[in-house]
């Protein structure tokens, strides 16, 4: 059995409020954890109009609340953003509210522009000091505190995994390192997926915290009754995408079809290209690519992001590959 996961940004829709995406991503949880996923970690982003997780440790309150048994969790703080130590009393307080469902999964990007960054009172050297930072953020889980002193309270003695994210090969060296669990980005920049998880298994070294590695990697998935369907949901997250490459970001836009994309359908084809663990059909497509997506890479977990515009839509995607992921036979 492989844990099937999900990544929500708290999509902000067209002609959608903060409120009401934050509140999808309440139903969502909800839903998720009704047909028995694994966990559901939400991503600290700044200055997007088309994310409303900004506040990742506030939403993951929230979302803990309206759940019971399902860990919920940070993918991820980027801690260059935040002292540590607000980091470790955040958590702290979080596994005091909801002991031995909080995970804390950290990122060495900004999650902004330099812009932003300054405005978050940090600097660009921040994210040089990322692997002290980490030991930092940690050790403040101590029972004894940290070597410098500091007790973090909430935080001291808290039972909170630490994963390490990544979309490149830095991460993956100091999971290896720090013999911490790692999760790719692969959902969104596949490009250097194989070399990281090479690296990173054959580098790692056991710690206290894991025995042996752990690799979660992350796809999208976009399922609906038809593959016809499926392609049409697709086209909202095609114009997301292309908004980011463009460097112009935006809420996220109703789907339409695919013919009337302001582009060829071979440029469509290129953004899933690059985004090649992207699964866009029916149920038993999407069952097809994530049997072949396990069998090439033998993750030891997947996580999923639904990037689809309507909220129904959206639920009844992840209820078809909930069921794509039985089908497959990695329940």
């Amino acid at each position: 059995m492989i844990p099937l996961s999900i990544l929500d940004l708290s999509f902000i829709r067209d002609d959608g409020t903060v409120r009401e995406a934050l509140l999808e991503s309440r139903d969502q949880a909800i839903h998720a954890e009704a047909l028995g996923y694994h966990r559901y970690w939400v991503a600290e982003h700044h200055a997007m109009p088309g994310i409303a997780s900004a506040a990742t440790s506030v939403v993951i309150g929230h979302l803990a609340a309206a759940t019971q048994r399902m860990r919920i969790g940070a993918g991820g703080i980027m801690l260059p953003n935040h002292a540590p130590l607000v980091i470790a009393e955040q958590f702290g307080t979080l596994e005091a509210l909801f002991p031995g469902r909080i995970d804390l999964g950290l990122g060495r990007a900004p999650g902004s522009d330099q812009r932003t960054m300054r405005a978050l009172r940090r600097h660009g050297d921040h994210a040089e000091r990322f692997p002290d930072d980490v030991q930092e953020l940690m050790a403040y889980f101590s029972p004894y505190g940290a070597p410098n002193g500091v007790v973090a309270t909430p935080g001291a003695g808290a039972d909170i995994p630490v994963w390490l994210l990544g979309s490149s090969l830095f991460s993956a060296q100091l999971a290896a390192v720090l013999g911490l669990p790692f999760a790719f980005a692969s959902h969104f920049a596949p490009q250097m997926m194989e070399q990281a998880i090479d690296i990173y298994r054959s580098s790692f070294r056991p710690s206290t915290h894991l025995a042996s590695p752990y690799v979660m990697l992350a796809m999208n998935v976009i399922a609906a009754d038809t593959l016809e369907e499926a392609d049409y949901l697709a086209t909202s997250r095609r114009l997301f995408v292309a908004g980011l490459r463009q460097g112009r970001p935006g809420r996220v836009l109703p789907p339409i079809p695919p013919g009337d994309l302001p582009w060829s359908r071979e440029i469509s084809q290129q953004l899933d290209t690059v985004q090649a663990t992207s699964l866009i059909g029916t149920r038993e497509q999407v069952a097809d690519g994530m049997a072949t997506f396990v069998a090439r890479h033998a993750p030891d977990e997947v996580m999923i992001s639904a990037p689809i515009y309507a909220p129904q839509a959206r639920l009844h995607s992840l209820t078809l590959a909930r069921e794509a992921w039985k089908i497959a036979g990695l329940d």
